[in-house]
């Protein structure tokens, strides 16, 4: 017997891993996802012993976020979009900037277009693990919730557009990447995406969803559902330069124009908790536990900046959105 299976083995020790000390942490009242993270560690290259596959549970960790930002969609419609843009847009922007000018070049001695990059970076949440957070606190579809959602979506259509129009400003960032024109091709092809989601995806997908359930197969169902929402995300990325994410939030959401939507975030829940946990076991394996002895002044001030300047800048957005 073959015992060169990087993918089993990958995914057994990620699982493995992940149960035992997800487990410990919820026993000490700490969220289960610290203790993914720390499996991740575990079985990563930063720590010695037994390493996995990094390149593997990438791969398997961006199906878990596909799986995850479909079943959001599920739950999401345009309409509820819209309903939020009063906070989700300023917030987006607002965190955009204040990050992007707040975390500029000069303080590290970095050219301004390569801080600007970075703060952009960390102005962008984690949707992945604010999602969690929501569910476990069972706030996902109240209003906090929504306007919470929302924001990130708003936060990954900028993100998008950022890396557009990052290879035509690559000059005036101080970048060595080549100016190009991509911005016009890169701008139609996400509005192309949207357009194409609206028109065609509202009306084919729910007609899928109800020629699959006249078969009365419940595997085959789910097989339709995760098909739809992996194979929009990759033709996504593929097609249109979109991300995984933003792809799949879009295939859910409107599939939820369909009567079989509420099936179909049942079907597909279990597969969306399994996939999400190798995601976070993913980011723990690219921890690297050096970089704290090498740069622990900007570890701290990035983590300062993540957990207090983007409370501020929310709690400032709200503030001023709900006078």
């Amino acid at each position: 017997m073959d015992h060169n299976l990087s993918l089993i083995t990958t995914v057994a020790a990620g699982f493995g891993v992940a149960l035992i000390l997800g487990f410990i942490a919820e026993r000490i009242k700490v969220p289960a996802l610290v203790g993914y993270l720390v499996a991740g560690i575990l079985i990563g290259p930063a720590t010695p012993g037994f390493v996995a596959d990094v390149h593997i549970a990438s791969q398997l960790s961006e199906i878990g976020v596909m799986l995850l930002m479909f079943g959001v969609g599920l739950h999401f419609s345009l309409k509820d979009l819209l309903a939020v843009k009063r906070i989700a847009v300023p917030g987006a922007v607002v965190r955009w900037a204040w990050h992007g000018l707040g975390m500029g070049g000069p303080v590290w001695g970095w050219h301004w277009g390569s801080g600007l990059i970075f703060g952009l970076s960390l102005s962008c949440a984690s949707t992945v693990v604010l999602l969690k957070a929501l569910e476990a606190r069972g706030v996902l579809d109240s209003m906090n919730g929504r306007i919470a959602i929302g924001w990130l979506v708003v936060e990954d259509l900028a993100c998008v557009l950022v890396l557009v129009l990052m290879p035509p400003l690559a000059g005036v960032l101080g970048s060595a990447v080549a100016a190009t024109r991509l911005a016009p091709r890169g701008l139609l092809q996400v509005g192309a995406f949207i357009a194409l989601m609206l028109i065609v995806g509202r009306r084919a997908l729910p007609w899928l969803l109800w020629q699959v359930s006249r078969t009365g197969s419940r595997e085959l169902f789910t097989l339709a559902v995760v098909a739809t929402a992996i194979g929009i995300a990759y033709g996504a990325s593929e097609l249109f330069n979109v991300s995984f994410a933003l792809g799949a939030f879009f295939a859910g959401m409107v599939m939820r124009e369909s009567e079989f939507s509420h099936r179909a975030a049942q079907e597909s829940l279990p597969l969306r908790d399994a996939f999400s946990v190798l995601f976070f076991v993913s980011v723990g394996m690219l921890f690297e536990p050096a970089i704290l002895a090498e740069q622990p002044g900007r570890v701290i001030s990035v983590v300062a900046v993540i957990i207090f300047g983007k409370t501020l800048a929310a709690r400032l957005v709200v503030a001023f959105a709900t006078r």
